[in-house]
């Protein structure tokens, strides 16, 4: 599975950390960093997260 997140969409709401927090993180900044290569049995969480951004900033392969 390939994770991709617009960065310069990206708002940094981190939605998507609720709904996958093996994937998405906020840094100490508040920015988010993301996995982009998680493992296959993330992806119902990973697609959850997808659907829960606001801006629709991430993109499941």
């Amino acid at each position: 599975m390939k994770v991709i997140v617009d960065m310069d969409r990206c708002q940094d709401h981190g939605q998507c950390v609720f709904s996958a927090p093996e994937v998405f993180r906020l840094d100490d900044a508040g920015h988010l960093v993301y996995e982009a290569d998680p493992d296959e049995s993330l992806r119902d969480a990973v697609e959850e997260a997808a659907d829960v951004c606001p801006l629709q900033a991430i993109t499941v392969g």
